[in-house]
């Protein structure tokens, strides 16, 4: 069996450690905080700073994986491609880890070197480019830092009054040690999905049902399988998220996120790893959930198909309050609705906007979807955090 040191902890890095335990893999969690989500379930983990190099180099010289899985950004990426020299693989390739874990890297992958369409964009390292770029992008834009994760320092430049505050945000929000940011035109979209494309290596390319979701804060609110989408914007997001995941290389479950507007597809950004909408997948509406997938593309178990078995939903549960020991309530109350499922993330502390679980709800795929994310929205509210 295989050992996999999973570089991040929490809901996500969870769902991936269980998954792999049940066909008896071996998982070393690391994240910065003890109790992490998937050091709940892991057989060992280890608490450090992923942005110190040497400690990363420590931890996998101890345990000597024979997988890295990241699966947040503020990781010392760049450390990756002397893993791969020692016959480590990383998922899903050390250029595909640095490529993504920075937005100037993968937008211009996509843009210049591919050609995908994309939205106009500026990088800006001080406040006066910030100024300069917003001036040639226009107004309304959409300022982000360069490595964040969840939409974190994610904001609109309405007017030139926002574009200090833009500014400051976005390096509050950033992650790692880069002071960068990528200022975007905005674009009006009539909605967003995720297609989560699974690359195999010895098998073809295959797409789940494109996954919708509603953001605030830059972060995902609820999400819903299968989005409505055009079968021609369909193709194109496919044929997109084809060429992008090839040019990275390696093999796993990638999330690639596209605008649908009424002058067609845009690529908007890309993760190579299980996706937090995609935890809209928990909720049975897979032969395989997205943390499946990721597991058996990595360890080349072949993947015939992804059926569609039901329409569903998600809606998190999120904290309002700073606690060092959030319970919980409603439980019995969530538990009871017919088709309604729930995960308690296991996060040892709270903050304001921290997503501590999730509300899942399938039903038959002739239900109307706007039905099916109304009742995981209600769902959630079942559940009170206690502080």
């Amino acid at each position: 069996m295989a050992k996999f040191l999973v570089l991040g902890s929490g809901e996500l890095g969870k769902e991936f450690a269980i998954a792999a335990q049940r066909i008896g893999q071996t998982i070393i969690a690391v994240d910065n905080y003890e109790n992490a989500p998937a050091m709940q379930v892991a057989h060992s983990f280890e608490v450090i700073n992923m942005l110190d190099g040497d400690a990363l180099d420590r931890v996998v010289a101890k345990h000597k994986p024979d997988f890295i899985v990241p699966e947040i950004e503020a990781i010392r990426t760049e450390r990756f491609y002397e893993y791969e020299k020692q016959g480590i693989v990383v998922i899903p390739s050390a250029k595909a880890a640095n490529f993504t874990m920075n937005r100037k890297a993968i937008r211009d992958l996509a843009s210049k070197e591919l050609g995908l369409k994309t939205a106009k964009y500026i990088y800006a390292t001080t406040a006066e480019q910030l100024i300069k770029a917003v001036s040639e992008i226009g107004i309304p834009c959409v300022v982000k830092p360069l490595m964040s994760s969840s939409g974190k320092g994610q904001s609109t430049i309405k007017s030139k009054s926002d574009i200090n505050k833009a500014w400051n945000y976005a390096l509050e929000g950033s992650r790692g040690d880069v002071v960068e940011v990528i200022v975007e035109e905005f674009i009006k979209f009539n909605s967003e999905i995720t297609l989560l494309t699974v690359v195999q290596n010895q098998n073809p390319t295959l797409f789940c049902a494109p996954i919708g979701h509603r953001q605030d804060r830059g972060d995902y609110q609820e999400s819903w399988q299968p989005a409505n989408i055009s079968e021609k914007d369909l193709f194109e997001s496919q044929k997109m998220a084809s060429k992008i995941t090839e040019a990275l290389g390696g093999a796993g479950l990638f999330g690639v996120e596209f605008f649908l507007t009424d002058n067609g597809v845009y690529f908007s950004e890309l993760s190579p790893r299980p996706h937090d909408t995609g935890m809209v997948t928990l909720a049975g509406t897979q032969n395989f959930n997205e943390f499946e997938l990721h597991l058996r593309a990595i360890l080349s178990l072949p993947i015939s198909e992804i059926t569609l078995e039901k329409a569903g939903a998600s809606s998190v549960i999120l904290a309002t309050e700073f606690s060092n020991n959030p319970t919980y309530s409603g439980l019995e109350k969530i538990a009871s609705q017919p088709n309604t499922d729930f995960r308690i993330f296991g996060k040892p502390t709270s903050r304001p906007f921290r997503r501590m679980g999730v509300a899942l709800v399938n039903d038959s795929l002739e239900t109307p979807i706007e039905e099916i994310v109304e009742r995981a929205k209600i769902a959630s509210n079942f559940v009170k955090i206690i502080y």
